[in-house]
This record gives structure tokens, C-alpha cells and sequence, in this order.
């Protein structure tokens, strides 16, 4: 029978029984086999990961707080954070700065009343050494314009703020940017409309008096000899040391606009440029562009000596005009 002719079935209709080929056909692989000339290294695979990124230095944060029950959670809530560390704790003014200084933190986070030593108390001893953000219940405008006459970043009050806005705050503060909640921003607006100057009457219970009693803060390494603030208090008080009297100063001959008075009325109550920025919500660069023209006007190049003009406190000098 030829070979392409199928064996006709039995007479049951089955076919007959063929034997199997002798060379079956070899099966097709399912991957291509490498090429020799290809010595290329093969690229790493997408599904693992390559060598892990070196991990950032967290934040360190001091937190000072009578309550403890604030201070667990505070510390539960921030410490959660990768890149947050709560380093130490402390239950008032006293220990915060001895906390401090030991911890040398990025942040501190500062009640305003506590025994002891209180906030507003420790709070120019602790600039020295940290970047300070007022956490607190206190929401009085005078204790607001306070804190941050005496150098805090920034001013948060319980109850107005997210916990996510609290952390991203203290990093803010870290970088120099200042935060405030509502309670805080409406003092500062209150004060921007009518112009005028807080009272530096005495604080709500007797706050600030242990400032004379607080540990001697260290010697600024950051500031300025000219924007010191140390620099600034000598040139009001030697009038009143060498017995004379100081005339109240005519600052219409100066010739400032409005803008510029109450810029320069914060720089006379000591306040930096990031306080004045954020007291007049304008940008520290918008500031600095005013102190030049105040500077000018004043005929003064430091921070101190427009003062003096500015207080009427300057010695005067007939060859030089006002």
C-alpha cells in the first residue's frame, strides 16, 4: 500500500492500527537560547529593589508642658513620624531650658503657663538655643504679641489646629517659616488695622515675672552684633541713667509713609524681620526693602541707630541734619 494512502477502515468503521513514527520531531523550546556574542550584563529585574536609599537625620523636638497628658500625646503623635524624634520632655520653664541645652533640639515646643518658671519667662533664654513654637491654650492678644516680641517662630493655640498641621509647623519652624492658628492671626490683624502698638502692660497672671530668676541664656552664635537685641536695650536706657530727660522725638520730619512707621515701630520693639513679616503678613524680602528706605530716610545704618532716631534718644550732632 503507498505510504499517503490511509489504511482503509475495518468493517467495524475503525481505522487501522498504524505504527508510530520513527524520528519524532524535537520539541520547540520555549525561550530562545542565548547568543554567544552577546556579553553585555543583564540589567537587574524591575521586581526587586536596589539598594536602599541612606535614611534622612530625623527632626529632634523638645516639648515643654505641665500636663503630662499633653506631653504623652505630643510625644506619641510626633515620635510616630519618620522623620520627627520627641527627645526630651519638661514640665516647666526651668527644665525646658536645662532640656534644651543639653538635647541641643531643632524645634522646642513651648507652653505659655506653667509652675515654676513659665513660658513667656523662658522663652528668650530658650531662642538662644533653638527655633521656640508656642504651643498652648493661652490665647490672650497681649501674651500672642509677647511671645513674639521675645523671639518665638510661631504661635499655636489647642484646639485650632489638625495633627498634620501641628507637624507640618514644627518642620516649618526647623526651616525658619512661621505658623500661627486663628486665635494668633487675628491679634496680629487686629493690631495691623488700627495701627497701633500692643499694651506692654503686666501679663495675665504675673507672667514673665521670673525672668529675673531664669538660668542666663548662652551667648548668641547666630545674630548680628548690630540686630542684637542685647545691642538695641543699652541705647534706650542711657538717657534715663545720666539723669537726662528725652524730649518726645518729631517723627514727621523723617518723612515715612504709614507702611513704614508701623515697620519701623516693630523694629523699635525689637522684633526680627521674620516677626515683623509675619505680624504685617507681608514677605521678609518686602520687609527688607522697607528697612532700607526707613534707613535712609533716618539717616542711620544699623538697626540701633535708627532706633535712637526713631526714640529720640540719639546724641544730636549740628553739622548733621535730622
Amino acid at each position: 500500500m503507498p505510504d499517503d494512502v490511509s489504511p482503509a477502515p475495518d468493517r467495524y468503521g475503525a481505522a487501522a492500527h498504524r505504527p508510530a513514527p520513527q524520528h519524532p520531531s524535537p520539541p520547540i523550546p520555549l525561550t530562545p537560547a542565548p547568543d554567544p556574542r552577546n556579553t553585555a550584563i543583564p540589567s537587574p529585574s524591575p521586581f526587586f529593589p536596589g539598594p536602599a536609599a541612606p535614611a534622612a537625620e530625623r527632626l529632634r523636638v523638645v516639648v515643654a508642658d505641665d500636663n503630662p497628658v499633653v506631653r504623652a500625646g505630643l510625644g506619641a503623635l510626633l515620635s510616630g513620624r519618620a522623620d520627627i524624634q520627641v527627645v526630651a520632655e519638661a514640665a516647666d520653664g526651668r527644665e525646658a531650658y536645662e532640656r534644651t541645652l543639653e538635647h541641643r533640639p531643632d524645634v522646642v515646643l513651648l507652653d505659655v503657663r506653667m509652675p515654676g518658671v513659665d513660658g513667656i519667662s523662658a522663652l528668650p533664654h530658650l531662642v538662644g538655643i533653638a527655633p521656640v513654637l508656642m504651643l498652648t491654650y493661652s490665647r490672650e492678644s497681649e501674651i500672642v504679641h509677647e511671645a513674639l516680641r521675645l523671639g518665638a517662630g510661631g504661635y499655636l493655640v489647642h484646639g485650632e489646629f489638625t495633627a498634620n498641621q501641628l507637624v507640618q509647623a514644627v518642620r516649618d519652624t526647623k526651616d525658619g517659616r512661621a505658623n500661627f492658628t486663628v486665635t494668633a492671626a487675628d491679634a496680629l490683624l487686629a493690631h495691623m488695622r488700627h495701627g497701633t502698638q500692643p499694651q506692654r502692660g503686666p501679663l495675665p497672671e504675673g507672667l514673665g515675672s521670673a525672668l529675673a530668676t531664669a538660668p542666663a541664656p548662652p551667648p548668641p552664635h547666630t545674630a548680628e552684633p548690630s540686630e542684637s537685641l542685647s545691642q538695641l536695650q543699652p541705647v534706650v536706657g542711657q538717657s534715663s541713667v545720666s539723669g537726662g530727660s528725652v524730649s518726645t522725638p518729631n517723627r514727621q520730619q523723617y518723612g515715612l509713609s504709614s507702611r513704614e512707621v508701623e515697620v519701623m515701630d516693630l523694629i523699635a520693639s525689637g522684633m526680627s524681620n521674620q516677626q515683623i513679616a509675619a505680624t504685617c503678613f507681608i514677605s521678609e524680602k518686602t520687609v527688607k526693602n522697607h528697612i532700607n528706605r526707613i534707613f535712609t530716610k533716618l539717616h542711620s545704618t544699623t538697626r540701633s541707630e535708627a532706633i535712637a532716631h526713631w526714640l529720640g534718644t540719639a546724641p544730636r550732632n549740628p553739622g548733621r541734619q535730622p
